[in-house]
């Protein structure tokens, strides 16, 4: 029955990922988004990673969200959908690279690992000081880049927007 729950929420995820970069609208890509993320704290629920999901829920689906809400009202999007709309030949190259890029890459681990493992997993796997540990010791760096990169990509956006003013 796990399995098939994990199938089932892995493929809504998928699919919400596609529909985050199909939709035109920014707001309806962002709406996907968070269905998306909703679909990946579920996975961590069934591999009983409940820290892990609740993290997922409240700082990915809750502030991260709200920061990119807050990005999208603050450029007013709505002058570039003109823009946005006459895409280049390029793009929709560079679109469908990536995208066949990444079904080689699932269908080559697929062939050389064979089908998912789900079982033994080590203790404490998805606790709290399980966690910590592995953020605040080998993953620091990352952590502080991406609390970085945030910083900037929120500056930007206020520098972008107050521009246009």
């Amino acid at each position: 029955m796990e399995e098939i729950l994990l199938y089932n929420f892995g493929g809504l995820a998928v699919l919400c990922a596609l529909l985050t970069i199909s939709r035109k609208n920014p707001l309806t890509s962002a709406l996907f988004l968070v269905g998306a993320m909703f679909c990946l704290a579920a996975i961590y629920v069934i591999l009983d990673a409940h820290f892990v999901a609740a993290a997922q829920v409240l700082v990915y689906a809750g502030a991260i969200m709200v920061l990119f809400l807050f990005v999208i009202m603050l450029l007013d999007l709505r002058k570039s959908e003109n823009a946005a709309a006459s895409k280049t030949l390029a793009q929709k190259a560079v679109g469908i690279f990536l995208a066949v890029d990444c079904l080689v890459l699932v269908v080559l681990q697929v062939a050389l690992f064979g089908r998912p493992f789900f079982g033994n997993l080590p203790a404490g796997y998805g606790e709290t000081e399980a966690v910590a540990r592995t953020l605040f010791t080998s993953y620091l760096l990352p952590f502080e880049l991406a609390g970085v990169l945030l910083l900037v990509a929120i500056v930007g956006s206020v520098v972008i927007a107050k521009r246009e003013l």
